[in-house]
Formats: C-alpha cells, structure tokens, sequence
C-alpha cells in the first residue's frame, strides 16, 4: 500500500526523526518548509491542549491537508504545575533554558527555605507531558503521554536538552535525562508515548481501509 502523506508542524530535526521513526515506512512525513511555509506558528493557549490544537488548527487551514502538532511543558507540582505552558520562556522571551533552569530550581530552593517542620518537605515531584493533536479527514484527535520524575538539586549531565539536567526520570533513579542516552531517553520519552498512541490510531484506521479493499 501507497505511504499516506502527513504533515508535522515542526521545524525540528530531532521531533521529526523520532516521529518518522514511530511512524515507520507506511508513512511519509513533511514539514510546512516542504510548502514553503516559513513563519511561526501562533502559540497563545494558555494550556497544552490549546497551544496542540491551535497549531495544527492553523497548519491545517493554509494547506487543508491532514497534519499533526504536539506541544510540551514541564509540569512542576510544588509550583502549581507550572512552567507548564510557559516551559520554553519561564525566565524570559530569550528562551535560555539555563535561565530557566535556573529559575525552576531557585523557586523550589525558596519554598524549602520558608517550608517549617510542620509543614513537612516540599515536593520535587514532576513530570514531562506531551499532547499531540492530529487532524485526521477534518476529525480532530488528542494523545498525551508523560514522563514521571523529581527535579534534582543540581545540573547534571551532557545529553538531552531544555530541561533535561535537572530532571531525574522515575526509570533512571539518580540519573538526570542528561546523563542517559538518547535510545534510553527515547524509550520512555513523554512525546514518544503520545506519537506512539498516535501511531497506533493511525494504523487501526490503516488496517480499516486495507481490510475494506
């Protein structure tokens, strides 16, 4: 069977190779540069699930064509879930991520400094959480995935990116995401989770049709 054509509103080498990858040969991915389309792609909900829907809404009115967006925060419990939506400009519009970084861990350090013994230890309980909305046909579809952890104390590690080295995976005790591989990352990657719950959409609706022909 023909590959079927979708198209990732990403610019980012690293998602859509891991997106191919979970996709595998039945599909052929292409990004807005394959159509020329250039420019940001407007980002304004103030959660996950808008921000996905939005961009794939806004991808999908240009070109009309079945398509695909995800979006990702860092969802920090003892600050009330944030950065969450803001996880790439928590620090500032510059999107450094060590100023981000920076800002996670010296919030959780102040809310330690003020905790008192009656209120017990304050929680570095996190998570990664991805949503990833497909626009199937015109039908809009919504999958998430998430990677448990704790937020570590320090930077660690060479790897990874964004928030990586101050995240601690709950499969990967004392080791922040930085300091494992890229294949262990992979493996239990929130935004891997959700593509793969995509993916399998995808393929129950592909052997549908095969089995209909």
């Amino acid at each position: 069977m023909k590959a079927t054509k979708i198209i990732f509103a990403t610019g980012n080498r690293g998602k859509l190779r891991e997106a191919a990858e979970i996709l595998g040969e039945g599909f052929e991915l292409l990004t807005p540069a394959d159509f020329g389309i250039t420019e940001d792609i407007p980002e304004t909900g103030t959660t996950l699930e808008e921000n996905s829907l939005q961009k794939a809404e806004y991808l999908h009115s240009l070109l009309g064509c079945d398509c695909f967006a995800d979006d990702t925060g860092l969802e920090v419990d003892a600050l009330g879930g944030a950065p969450g939506v803001y996880t790439a400009r928590y620090a500032g519009e510059s999107k450094d991520f060590n100023l981000n970084m920076d800002k996670v861990l010296s919030e959780l350090e102040a809310l330690e400094t003020e905790a008192c013994a009656e209120t017990g230890p304050v929680s570095r309980r996190a998570r990664f959480r991805s949503v990833v909305t497909l626009i199937l046909g015109g039908e809009v579809h919504q999958f998430e995935g998430t990677m448990e952890g704790t937020i570590a104390r320090a930077k660690s590690g060479r790897g990874g990116f964004g928030y990586d080295p101050i995240f601690i995976p709950d499969e990967y005790p004392g080791l922040t995401a930085a300091d494992i591989t890229e294949e262990q990352k992979n493996e239990i990657s929130h935004r891997g989770k959700a593509l793969r719950a995509m993916a399998a959409y995808l393929f129950s609706i592909r052997k549908g049709d095969e089995d209909k022909g």
